[in-house]
């Protein structure tokens, strides 16, 4: 069978798929294939992971240790959110943050700058104080946080080898409590930006581009929990984030507190939330932009909206990881989940990368878009910093694919 994607919308080129079973058999492949890439949950929409050759760590030893008094987790990379959130519950512990899916592999959501929301959180990839990385000339490399290339190993895109351990800061469980308000006005949301998103410890805001702008789902880390929203009013009843689903496999969004790996994701951690009949892209902007960016896409409305799923719009705090979207930027993202028409989307991202090209936006990497080096490069103040550490890590240039020198690299040699 074609391996593809989660999506369905990707089939991979190639045409070997490792899956070693020890560390030293990593070492091996890696060593020796002429040209390698990575595969975990396959939540990307794109050529990102692709390659001649492709790895898979789903026969390696999963191993969670938990340093309850150092408060970090050490944990192999192919495990997933859902499987990690569990050993930390059995502990009493937690991560400070959760994407909206439990169910994606927490080195591929590290190497791509996967995010949660909240005014205050930073991405995935902030969480990370330490790794191990199998490179292309087998050698095990490690790194903590401080370490002079730390900041450039964290967010890599697998362009510098096989991330196989990883450690995270992690924090005593919590309970939050989530709750949905209904009916926000477009009017309301633009002139209380700011306090909406800071509303909630996690707040998301969900729209098909109509009026009034939708949903917004507020999680809370507090023992109260609000009821009001300028204007919106609160749901009754669970809702799922596309409008007319069925809210079953959602997570309880009616005020009751919940431990912080039962809410922080939208999806509950034992059932898959999709078929995955889908394409996801999503653009991060400056923090300062949010209003006016959201204007400018607000204005293709009639040419988004006949393909369009929902819209999921967030905040992610700043960080210091050189290929983040977050890169010293407090940043909002605007997250669209399309229907799978792959030739509908491209069109559709022409006219919103266009809209959103003045607010120098920096895309998820794990989603699908357009914009290539020339565009992108100028956006990461450290991506010639990065361009020399891949040299010094990944000397055979093993790991660098072609959708690496179209969307970041496009002048780095073949070493």
């Amino acid at each position: 069978m074609a391996l593809t994607n989660w999506a369905g919308n990707y089939t991979f080129t190639a045409r070997r798929v490792h899956r070693p079973s020890t560390l030293e058999e990593l070492a091996e492949i890696a060593s020796s294939a002429p040209q390698l890439r990575v595969i975990g949950s396959r939540h990307s929409f794109s050529a990102l992971s692709d390659a001649p050759a492709v790895v898979s760590l789903e026969r390696m030893p999963v191993e969670v240790s938990v340093d309850r008094e150092g408060r970090t987790v050490s944990l192999a990379g192919q495990i997933n959110y859902g499987q990690l959130a569990d050993a930390l519950d059995a502990h009493g512990m937690a991560l400070a943050n959760l994407a909206s899916l439990p169910h994606i592999c927490v080195a591929g959501a590290v190497a791509t700058a996967t995010h949660g929301s909240g005014d205050a959180n930073a991405n995935l990839a902030s969480a990370v104080a330490g790794l191990e990385i199998v490179t292309s000339g087998g050698e095990v490399l490690t790194a903590v946080r401080g370490d002079r290339d730390f900041n450039g190993m964290v967010v890599a895109l697998g362009a510098l080898g096989v991330v196989t351990r990883l450690t995270l800061d992690i924090e005593p469980a919590y309970e939050v409590r989530q709750r949905v308000f209904e009916d926000l006005s477009w009017d309301a949301l633009l002139e209380h930006f700011d306090q909406i998103t800071s509303s909630g410890y996690s707040v998301s805001l969900f729209t098909v581009w109509t009026e009034p702008f939708n949903r917004v789902w507020i999680k809370t880390r507090v023992s109260e929990i609000r009821d009001e929203l300028f204007g919106a009013r609160p749901a009754t009843v669970d809702q799922h984030v596309i409008a007319g689903h069925d809210p079953i496999n959602c997570t309880p969004q009616l005020g009751s507190p919940g431990l912080w790996s039962e809410r922080l994701p939208h999806f509950r951690m034992g059932f898959t939330p999709s078929s995955g009949e889908e394409i996801q892209s999503e653009y991060l902007v400056p923090r300062r932009h949010a209003v006016a960016a959201l204007e400018a896409v607000r204005g293709l409305a009639e040419v988004i909206r006949p393909l369009l799923h929902v819209t999921e719009i967030r905040t992610v705090a700043a960080d210091e990881l050189w290929l983040s979207p977050q890169y010293r930027e407090d940043t909002v993202g605007i997250h669209f989940t399309w229907r799978r028409d792959q030739e509908a989307v491209e069109r559709t991202l022409v006219a919103v990368e266009s809209a959103l090209s003045p607010f120098e936006f920096r895309p998820h990497w794990g989603k699908f878009f357009l914009a290539q080096a020339d565009v992108l490069a100028a956006r990461y103040p450290r991506l010639g910093d990065f361009s020399e550490l891949m040299g010094r890590v990944d000397r055979r240039g093993a790991f660098t694919n072609e959708w690496l020198r179209t969307h970041l690299l496009p002048a780095a040699p073949d070493r």
